[in-house]
């Protein structure tokens, strides 16, 4: 779990955090739009790399929801946060679950399924997934982020 900030949900421009969430399709589904709608405030990506980021992300919490507590005996959690380094340039999206997934090293390979780490990969600039006894969290890195200019810090207007 992530424990750097106290409160449940946080959004700013160099943070967006969901914690708690319930580990379902249906939570997963309204953190990505709430994402979505943090990154379109707070950043300017062009919509290739605005749709890169919410997939990647969406794919970790999809993971997380069916995945982390396939084999538990109750309904789990999940926390997303994301952090941007302004002057970096770096966005680091985090999704941690206190479940267990599946290793895809032991799982017959499938033509239907097996996407979303791949694309996690694929569409970030790092992707790493690190599985304890305690847990799964994903951390997601894209390079070269621009925020948006501060309407302070634009040219005065004539």
């Amino acid at each position: 779990m992530i424990h750097s900030v106290s409160a449940a949900n946080v959004s700013n421009a160099e943070c967006f955090t969901r914690f708690g969430i319930a580990a379902d399709g249906e939570a997963a589904s309204q953190v990505r739009e709430e994402f979505g709608h943090w990154l379109d405030a707070h950043f300017a990506l062009d919509p290739v790399r605005n749709s890169d980021l919410i997939l990647a992300t969406n794919e970790a919490l999809a993971n997380a929801a069916e995945f982390a507590y396939a084999n538990a005996d109750r309904p789990g959690t999940m926390d997303v946060e994301a952090q941007f380094d302004p002057h970096a340039g770096v966005l680091t999206v985090t999704i941690a679950d206190q479940g267990t997934w599946r290793d895809r090293t032991t799982v017959a390979p499938s033509k239907a399924r097996g996407r979303g780490i791949p694309l996690m990969e694929a569409l970030s600039d790092s992707a790493s997934i690190d599985r304890t006894r305690t847990g799964t969290r994903v951390l997601l890195q894209w390079t070269r982020v621009a925020g948006r200019t501060a309407p302070s810090e634009t040219a005065p207007a004539e």
